[in-house]
């Protein structure tokens, strides 16, 4: 070291230092201590980890460092302060701005096959915040996981650093290679991010264009996240601008008008594969009462379906259902009988959140055999693909909803150029305070 001047750098609090010192003389500081310094930090490297810098050929350093008696006693400490700094993920970095970043996948970029495998229940969304948050660089997060979607918003301290730490994240939960996941996600960062979330809210990236359930999938994302640490001021006021947006969207143009969604294309499906007149004597069992399963139920109804059985967990869903649509008759009955009522059901929903197949192909042949159809919306996925190489059993999942919602999708383009006039004027909005925020970091 003697061909050069090194000066030791260490970024204790907010700004780089509180207080300068003298200029200490670096010609005669020890590099055993520097290196020593340097592998005491090196080793506390994780979300505390204090950047530190040789500013090589430098006589002035950002924040000086004198190794007198003060000083060797803030070295001896050192470990303590940097643990004092992994409550604050702000101090971590002084240069790199934080960015907000939207990474995942959809039925655009991903079949059924991966998206089943990082589909998270909403009652994990909490602990996945969470978990989200102890990665080194992330510093806020939410997830939105919906049978089209499975997507992560997170503030990222390194916008590279914390892509490369989701993605091994997603796939160690997964257990999808990380190669693989590369193939289908998507990366959007700030105006980007801000702009897809924006046009998610106002169904706009729905496989059905203007539908209104994904609105109220996003509401439940700021929720959920109420009180949990790491769904902060940053991706939880993104997300509530996101609602706005979507309500104004619905309120000022007519793109949900006659909207279908997936619940009522999935109903549109079943029926388009029976003659128009066996749908009021067609039996049919509907696996899961919650919202997808209440629509489902709905728009059979609408469509004239009145021989209609639900299994659920238990009654009472099915009872206020029973309330709602009077002149239908709805049976309900256990999931302890599912194979038994299957056996004389001509047309099967599934819609449940059971992370295990309901029906498999050994259990689907010992049925008594006849035509029969299954419709599956859940993801993870209901009902075993191999179910529909049985003879006389026609299956289709969620991806199988495209050909659908095609003919449907002409009537609302125009539409939809009127809500993407809508999300320009947010997006401006909402870029500013993108600016101030990353303005406020440095």
């Amino acid at each position: 070291m003697s061909a050069m001047e090194i000066g030791f750098a260490a970024c204790f609090s907010r700004s780089d230092c509180d207080a300068k010192v003298e200029d200490p003389p670096w010609d005669s500081f020890p590099s055993r201590n520097v290196e020593t310094l340097f592998g005491i930090f090196s080793r506390q490297r994780g979300k505390g980890f204090c950047k530190l810098r040789y500013n090589l050929m430098k006589r002035s350093p950002r924040c000086e460092f004198s190794p007198d008696s003060a000083n060797i006693e803030i070295m001896s400490s050192s470990i303590s302060a940097l643990e004092l700094l992994k409550t604050s993920a702000a101090d971590r970095y002084t240069r790199e701005s934080s960015s907000i970043v939207a990474i995942g996948l959809n039925y655009r970029t991903a079949p059924i096959e991966i998206r089943e495998k990082l589909s998270i229940e909403e009652a994990q969304w909490p602990n996945v915040i969470t978990e989200l948050c102890d990665l080194n660089h992330i510093e806020e997060a939410a997830v939105l996981s919906t049978c089209n979607r499975m997507e992560i918003y997170v503030v990222a301290l390194s916008q590279h650093r914390g892509v490369k730490e989701v993605t091994e994240w997603m796939s160690k939960r997964s257990s999808v290679p990380v190669s693989e996941l590369c193939k289908h996600r998507f990366i959007l960062s700030n105006k980007d991010a801000m702009q897809h979330l924006f046009e998610v809210a106002s169904g706009l990236d729905s496989l059905v264009l203007g539908e209104g359930q994904i609105l109220s999938q996003v509401k439940q994302v700021v929720k959920t996240g109420q009180g949990v640490s790491g769904f902060d001021r940053k991706i939880g006021g993104l997300f509530k601008q996101a609602i706005t947006v979507g309500k104004r969207v619905r309120t000022e143009t007519s793109i949900s008008t006659g909207s279908v969604s997936v619940s009522s294309a999935a109903v549109e499906l079943a029926l388009m594969k029976l003659p128009e007149a066996a749908h009021a004597l067609s039996k049919i069992l509907v696996i899961g009462a919650g919202k997808m399963g209440r629509l489902v139920i709905k728009h059979l109804v609408s469509k004239g379906c009145r021989n209609i059985v639900v299994m659920n967990r238990t009654e009472d869903r099915v009872a206020s259902m029973r309330e709602e649509l009077k002149d239908v008759e709805i049976q309900y009955r256990p999931l302890s009988e599912m194979r038994l009522s299957a056996a004389e059901i001509d047309i099967i929903f599934t819609c449940t959140a059971s992370e295990s197949f309901l029906f498999t192909e050994v259990q689907v042949k010992a049925l008594p055999i006849s035509p029969r159809l299954f419709i599956d919306i859940s993801v993870p996925r209901n009902v075993a693909p191999s179910v529909s190489e049985i003879k006389g059993i026609q299956l289709y999942n969620v991806d199988d909803l495209k050909q659908v919602v095609a003919s449907n999708t002409e009537d609302r383009l125009q539409k939809a150029k009127e809500a993407e006039a809508i999300i320009a004027q947010n997006l401006k909005h909402g870029s500013i305070h993108l600016k101030l925020f990353q303005l406020s970091r440095n």
